[in-house]
């Protein structure tokens, strides 16, 4: 017994002095890693738009997005073509489509309103072989994406993905009842329940879809590989999750980018994505290809090259990965349909459908949830169907 309150006694005083050695530390950020410009994007010689963004850096204490507006931006050629690309504001600036020469190098130049300008180095038009398919495997529950290709001339070797992620939601309930404003006694501090008009469930309440972009660097690289054949993953999806609850699509889209865009990619993404602990990789200097002609001495954030982009859609049913387990928690009540009851239950309830009816078609009882999001699905997404939903 003494043994056991020593031992504790030991071990609170070591919690104590460890708890005592903990400092908040405030790492001093130097002015010139804040306000620099962030240049995003690539320029597109495929089909599709060319959209760059333009933003400036803070630091760590304030992290709310800082585009630059009103610059003038313009691909140019070694030919000395250009093209401006058209100010769509919040820092984007893009045009639909580029008609490129794919024997001529470009670049971007860059002329903020403070009259400083930027260009990036000139790049040659690189080549992206398509996405052969989407494939997908059961992995620790959940379920992991791969993205499949091959270039058949072994030229590409590097790889840079993004995705929009798109699935329908279905409620839990349908609703066909809601709560009005009693017209008839006019001192009611409650409401009463009746019909929807159409006397239909309202559907628009019970289907919905969500889109998600892909918030992630996504790279790849077959360098050490014989052969450019591309098998890597893009996207893993958690188990049980929503998502796969009815049906799920991927818009995936593949570019091809060099070894020096990858490497820059991989510091971005260490910097940005891998940083937490004192095990995690340290911040490393970032430069890209981005350079600031008026002042050579300033650091501008970027890498653009002109790549074409490949983009290939799949869809996902809930029945093509059996036992996925999605379940709402939710759950109906019955409630009278009177004021006393209302007034008991109407505020922590949301009506969904009748339980009982008398002969002229009044409600008697209904069945209330107590989540909106059980009777609701516009709260997690919206009920407009995407053009490209089967």
């Amino acid at each position: 017994m003494k043994k056991n309150y020593f031992r504790q006694i030991i071990g609170l005083t070591l919690i104590l002095l460890l708890a005592q050695c903990k400092q908040v530390y405030d790492p001093h950020i130097e002015a010139k890693t804040t306000g620099l410009l962030i240049v995003e994007g690539f320029i597109n010689s495929g089909q599709g738009s060319t959209t760059i963004r333009l933003s400036r850096s803070s630091d760590l204490e304030h992290t709310t997005f800082t585009p630059e507006l009103s610059a003038q931006v313009n691909v140019e050629g070694e030919d000395v073509s250009g093209v401006p690309l058209v100010d769509s504001g919040n820092g984007e600036y893009s045009i639909v489509q580029l008609t490129l020469n794919n024997g001529i190098r470009y670049r971007l130049h860059i002329r903020t309103t403070d009259g400083k300008e930027y260009v990036s180095d000139y790049t040659p038009v690189r080549y992206t072989p398509a996405i052969d398919s989407i494939t997908w495997q059961r992995e620790n529950e959940g379920l992991r994406l791969y993205a499949n290709a091959r270039d058949p001339l072994n030229t590409t070797k590097y790889y840079q993905w993004k995705y929009e992620e798109t699935w329908e939601i279905h409620s839990a309930f349908y609703t066909s009842i809601k709560y009005i404003r009693d017209t008839i006694q006019t001192n009611a501090v409650t409401d009463l329940v009746y019909r929807l008009p159409n006397q239909n469930p309202d559907t628009l309440l019970h289907k919905c879809w969500n889109t998600l972009n892909s918030a992630t660097i996504i790279l790849g690289s077959t360098e050490k590989l014989t052969s450019d054949i591309v098998y890597l993953p893009v996207q893993y999806i958690e188990p049980q999750s929503e998502k796969l609850s009815v049906l799920y699509s991927i818009n995936l889209r593949q570019s091809a980018i060099s070894k020096d865009n990858y490497l820059f990619l991989q510091k971005i993404k260490k910097n940005t994505e891998q940083l937490g602990t004192i095990f995690d990789p340290q911040p490393s200097e970032i430069s890209g290809n981005v350079h600031c002609l008026t002042d050579p001495g300033e650091i501008a954030i970027g890498f653009i090259e002109v790549t074409q982009e490949q983009v290939k859609r799949v869809f996902i049913s809930n029945s093509q990965v059996p036992g996925w387990g999605y379940h709402q928690d939710c759950f109906q009540a019955v409630i009278d349909n009177n004021l006393d009851s209302i007034k008991r239950h109407g505020s922590d309830l949301y009506p969904t459908t009748p339980q009982s009816t008398d002969a002229f078609g009044a409600i008697i009882k209904f069945y209330a949830t107590n989540d909106k999001n059980c009777m609701n699905c516009t709260f997690r997404g919206v009920s407009q169907k995407p053009s490209f939903w089967p």
